[in-house]
């Protein structure tokens, strides 16, 4: 979605160069940079959507690309405003492991730039209301 790829730059650009209160007293405080963040989406034509708009000094990348990696700042974009007509469906879309791979690779914050439709995503089984219940729990948080 080039809707949320644009929200995603300007947050960034928001973010560098602020204050961050790092975990580590040794290191205090410093300034947001690119090395601080990541961007991560579950298909490779938001990824490559993001690394045109971000630049070559962004980590962008899959959910994949990232298992065991971790930054301060995590950007998960959802691609869609529709979960039924993704590219692989509502059960890839949302995803409990890749979900919990994307968001936890978060060491401060994880920001997630979807529509507010996949909240409201219909579902024909149980297991697809679990996975759109836990997308919706994970948006609510504060």
């Amino acid at each position: 979605s080039d809707g949320e790829v644009e929200i995603i730059y300007t947050l960034a650009h928001a973010l560098l160069g602020k204050d961050f209160h790092t975990s580590y007293p040794q290191e205090g405080t410093r300034k947001i940079s690119w090395e601080d963040m990541l961007f991560v989406a579950p298909y490779n034509h938001q990824v490559s959507k993001l690394q045109q708009a971000l630049g070559p000094h962004a980590q962008v990348g899959s959910v994949d690309k990232f298992q065991g990696q971790e930054a301060p700042i995590v950007f998960l974009s959802m691609c869609t405003s529709n979960a039924a007509d993704s590219p692989r469906g509502l059960e890839f879309l949302f995803d409990r492991n890749r979900l919990n791979v994307a968001v936890s690779r978060a060491q401060t914050l994880a920001i997630v730039v979807g529509h507010p439709n996949l909240q409201l995503t219909p579902v024909n089984s149980i297991d697809q209301m679990e996975a759109v219940n836990l997308f919706c729990a994970l948006v609510q948080r504060d």
